[in-house]
């Protein structure tokens, strides 16, 4: 495989089935790992336009959920709700659908992107946890104002991660783009 095929995205799905297998066992992250890339994955999957890798991405996370469950990992979060992460990651898909119509990446384009990401992660926040609210059977007992009460705190690291590895992403996605004239460049010197 010659640069510029890599260039134009080849090898971007081995990088987003890499980053789902190393981080998804662990939400949160802690001093050994990572944050789940989950989001940022989706996100950047938008970018690869292909139908078929969004459905290979479903049925990676859900593979790893269940491994993740049977070496120990709690199984609280999967109930009736899991399917509505269908949606929530439709939503960073199609948000990265959008964001690869920006062909410079400049400046005005990179603060697009990031609103863009922001409110995609935003509305996956929404549709993951009010989904999980409704129909989880876990919150019977609790009010939906004292739910929202009791995740709010997480909002901001939910959207800060996917805002990290996005920026992070999004860097990539442009030094890429400049490669290949640094090259040419480079040649004509």
């Amino acid at each position: 495989m010659n640069i510029k095929r890599w260039l134009q995205a080849e090898s971007l799905p081995i990088i987003l089935i890499a980053s789902m297998v190393l981080t998804r066992f662990h939400h949160f992250g802690d001093l050994f790992h990572l944050p789940d890339a989950s989001l940022a994955v989706f996100f950047f999957a938008g970018f690869y336009r292909k139908k078929a890798l969004l459905g290979f991405l479903l049925v990676l996370a859900a593979l790893i959920d269940a491994v993740a469950i049977n070496t120990g990992t709690s199984d609280w979060c999967v109930s009736p709700a899991y399917v509505f992460l269908i949606p929530t990651y439709g939503v960073m898909w199609l948000a990265g659908r959008y964001v690869a119509t920006f062909k410079s990446l400049q400046l005005l384009e990179m603060v697009k992107a990031t609103g863009v990401l922001t409110l995609a992660s935003s509305m996956a926040f929404v549709i993951s946890n009010v989904s999980f609210y409704l129909f989880s059977g876990k919150f019977d007992a609790m009010t939906f104002f004292n739910y929202v009460a009791s995740i709010e705190s997480y909002y901001f690291s939910y959207v800060g991660v996917v805002l990290i590895y996005g920026l992070i992403g999004l860097i990539a996605v442009k030094l890429v783009k400049l490669l290949p004239e640094a090259l040419l460049d480079h040649k004509s010197i």
